[in-house]
């Protein structure tokens, strides 16, 4: 099963719960908790998408609570074992809607897609326990999805994780500001392959220039850009912000560029979004006549 692509659903009882992660998945929400009530259900919501926008579902289903291991609605191969991240970055959802202090979740499930928001802040003697609880149940690490922390990011975290991490290296590179610890962490992970190295490029955020030479710096330094158009945290359309001198489109032809590995073959300075569609289409062609 992959993710459920911000909006998870199930019933227990007779109660139909909603986990949305993403402000534009609100009016999907809306939509279903209307059928779930006409079908006599009572309807419960909620997730990051309701800290902007608490009183979308108002009337058609109750807001708050807790429901444990409400990710493994969303992929059941994921769980967490921490929440909250001390960073506080402006764009980020975390902090607002967890603190900026970890809560540990010792009892935490041990799943092959781990998601705690910055892993390489916890306090070592808990990254040694959850390292020790995927060693001792056997369970493979495959994603450290959400990554860690370049500005906490050491040489004992990396051989921490080293010992279980099957996948890529995950994290980000915000800002200009990030550079030094940015370029610190590629340093340290310079014997691994490229593929394994996959850094979150924010961009919108900062002026054109600023954003592509972080993916450039990425890029030179031996790793794989996944670029991220900046989107407003009460946004009810999957729609980038425009700031600074960037278009819509600008940030759109950005994201595809990189995130399709474009970048291999050719600058951004050279692509052309047309000439895509048209490859795109010969090969379609081509497909069908095989």
């Amino acid at each position: 099963m992959g993710w459920s692509g911000g909006l998870a659903e199930w019933i227990d009882g007779d109660t139909a719960h909603l986990s949305v992660a993403f402000t534009w998945r609100l009016d999907d929400a809306f939509q279903r908790a209307i059928w779930h009530k006409a079908q006599g259900l009572r309807v419960r919501c909620g997730g990051p998408a309701f800290l902007t926008h608490r009183n979308y579902l108002d009337g058609v289903a109750e807001l708050g609570g807790r429901y444990d291991d409400a990710i493994w609605h969303h992929n059941n191969d994921a769980t967490i074992a921490s929440q909250g991240c001390p960073v506080g970055c402006w764009f980020c959802i975390v902090p607002k809607l967890e603190g900026r202090e970890f809560t540990l979740l010792p009892d935490f499930p041990v799943r092959p897609i781990l998601c705690d928001n910055n892993l390489s802040a916890l306090p070592p003697e808990y990254q040694d326990y959850i390292v020790k609880r995927y060693q001792d149940t056997g369970v493979p690490l495959l994603d450290a999805n959400s990554g860690f922390e370049p500005r906490t990011f050491t040489e004992d975290v990396y051989h921490r994780w080293k010992a279980i991490n099957r996948g890529p290296w995950r994290f980000a590179y915000d800002d200009l500001e990030e550079r030094e610890w940015v370029h610190c962490v590629m340093s340290m992970l310079r014997k691994e392959p490229s593929s394994k190295k996959r850094v979150y490029v924010l961009i919108g955020n900062e002026p054109f220039d600023a954003c592509m030479q972080r993916i450039a710096e990425v890029i030179e330094w031996g790793g794989e850009p996944h670029v991220q158009p900046f989107i407003k945290l009460n946004a009810l359309e999957r729609r980038p912000h425009v700031r600074h001198d960037w278009t819509l489109q600008l940030l759109k032809d950005v994201a595809r560029w990189a995130n399709r590995f474009l970048w291999r073959s050719v600058p951004f300075t050279e692509y052309n979004r047309s000439a895509r569609r048209v490859r795109c289409r010969a090969l379609e062609a081509e497909a069908s006549h095989d």
